[in-house]
Order: C-alpha cells, then sequence, then structure tokens
C-alpha cells in the first residue's frame, strides 16, 4: 500500500497515462552456441497489471536480462509470444524504455544533450525541450544538466540514465540491475528515488535484480526463476505496507522464503551456495 505523503504528491502532480499490461506467454528462447543450441528460457509465462512493479531474481545466467530483450523488442522469442496492452513485440518502442547496469552515456553530450536522444531520434527535440526540463527536475539534476558524462559520480550516471528513459513518458520501464554497480548507500538512496518516480508516473516496472531484499523494498510481485533452462519457479506477492521496514518480521519472513527457494535450487543443481544479497551481475 502507498503511503498518504506518496498518494498525495501523485495527486498534486500532472496527469500520468497509466502503465501497460504486459502478457508473456509459453516464452522459449535459446541461442547458437558452438554449433548447438544453448537454451535459455523454457515456456516462461509472466504477467504485469498496468502501473504493477514486478522482479524478477534468479541465478546468474538464467535468462532475466533476455526476458527484457525480447520485451523491450531487441530480440524475438523462439517459440511463444510477448505482449504489450494486448500487442506483440516485433521491434523497439520509445514507451517501452529499457534501463541497463552501466548508463551507457555518450561522453560527447552533455547530461541534457544524452537525455535528449529519444526526442531527437523520433525527430521531436524542437518540441520537446520542455519535457526533456521535466525529466531533469525528475531525477534531480536540473543544476547538472551542462555537465560532462566524466564529471558525474555513479549515481549521477544512473539518474540521467533514468532521465533519458523517463523522458519519452514510458508505460513499460525495463530495468536490468541499474543500481548493481553502485555502493550500499547510493543503491539504498536511489532504491527510494526509484521507488518515487513509479509512484509518481505508474508506468509498468520489470526489474532484473540478485539483491533479494531491494526485490522486496520495490516490487509488488516477485518471480522466482530456476537455473538455466529457466523456468518460472514461484511467483510471491509481497502484501507489506510501504516504505518497507527490512527489520520487520514480513519481510525477513519473505526475504527467507525467497533465498530457500534459490539455494534449493542451487543445491538441486549441484553449484555451489548462491549469494544474492550481493551486487552480483546477471
Amino acid at each position: 500500500m502507498v503511503t498518504d505523503i506518496a498518494q498525495d504528491e501523485r495527486s498534486n502532480a500532472a496527469p500520468q497515462k497509466e502503465g501497460a499490461a504486459i502478457d508473456i506467454v509459453s516464452v522459449t528462447q535459446a541461442f547458437r552456441s558452438g554449433g548447438k543450441d544453448l537454451p535459455v528460457l523454457d515456456e516462461v509465462s509472466i504477467s504485469a497489471k498496468p502501473g504493477e512493479f514486478v522482479a524478477l531474481v534468479g541465478p546468474s545466467g538464467s535468462g532475466k536480462s533476455t526476458l527484457l530483450r525480447l520485451l523491450a523488442g531487441l530480440d524475438r522469442p523462439l517459440f511463444g509470444e510477448v505482449y504489450v496492452d494486448g500487442e506483440p513485440v516485433r521491434k523497439p518502442n520509445p514507451r517501452h524504455a529499457l534501463v541497463f547496469q552501466d548508463p551507457t552515456l555518450l561522453p560527447w553530450r552533455t547530461v541534457r544533450e544524452n537525455v535528449a536522444i529519444g526526442p531527437e531520434a523520433l525527430g521531436r527535440l524542437r518540441d520537446s525541450q520542455d519535457r526533456i526540463d521535466a525529466a531533469l527536475a525528475l531525477v534531480n539534476l536540473t543544476e547538472f544538466a551542462d555537465a560532462w558524462p566524466a564529471q558525474l559520480s555513479g549515481g549521477m550516471a544512473q539518474r540521467a540514465a533514468l532521465a533519458r528513459a523517463l523522458v519519452n513518458d514510458p508505460s513499460v520501464l525495463l530495468l536490468d540491475e541499474p543500481l548493481g554497480k553502485l555502493d550500499a548507500l547510493t543503491r539504498r538512496v536511489l532504491q527510494g528515488e526509484l521507488l518515487s518516480l513509479w509512484e509518481q508516473r505508474r508506468f509498468t516496472a520489470l526489474l532484473v535484480t540478485h539483491d533479494v531484499s531491494e526485490a522486496l523494498v520495490l516490487a509488488d510481485r516477485i518471480v522466482v526463476f530456476s537455473p538455466r533452462p529457466a523456468q518460472v519457479r514461484d511467483i510471491i506477492a509481497v502484501n507489506l505496507e510501504r516504505p518497507r521496514d527490512q527489520s520487520s518480521a514480513g519481510f525477513i519472513a519473505l526475504r527467507e522464503r525467497i533465498l530457500g527457494l534459490l539455494d534449493a535450487d542451487a543445491a538441486a543443481s549441484g553449484t555451489d551456495a548462491l549469494h544474492y544479497e550481493t551486487d552480483a551481475t546477471e
């Protein structure tokens, strides 16, 4: 449940379009490696309601990032289908934004010029100056609009990447470990800022993370994947009031439940015990 303060902030904000519905239906994906098919996803089905925040957790290499690429229209599944608002995803869409672990800012462009890449590519740069200003303000980078990427801290660079994604008012925001390389304090601050952005904009969010606590802080539901080829191991509703107290009995119980599933899968697959509270990468 969103706090009353957050609800008041949304009521005073400019009206926003609701996020899109996502339906991933029996998706199987494989890649060619050494002349053989390397299975990655196996009959994966997941849905997200408009405006829902869903986190994806699972072992490294289990296909979580692959699933985001399918939703972004960067790849096509071998079998199955991916839908956004009932339409099959066939190609990239500026309203289905993808944020990577690395900010990938262009070093020869200022922060403002990086945020303007989307409107510029769409031929709307002249009419999008107010939108660019609003995106920078959303992530508290107005004063750094003319800075170069090399002058930014890691957290500020990731804020710029978020602004670049938000400038086109996405209905779907795909987050591929966007906070994974940040220090613990900056990560916690940006978790709060990301949650605030979602509460204001109500886009549908899919977050890939190896940090189970991060998933529990942010998400309405958590999808737990098995080792590759990934199947949906479990889908867990996070029925905890926001902002979430990580020391509460309910939070700890859910964390232990998810870690238990992940560790059981690690043991069954014969791998070493996995650690999901670290900044491990996909």
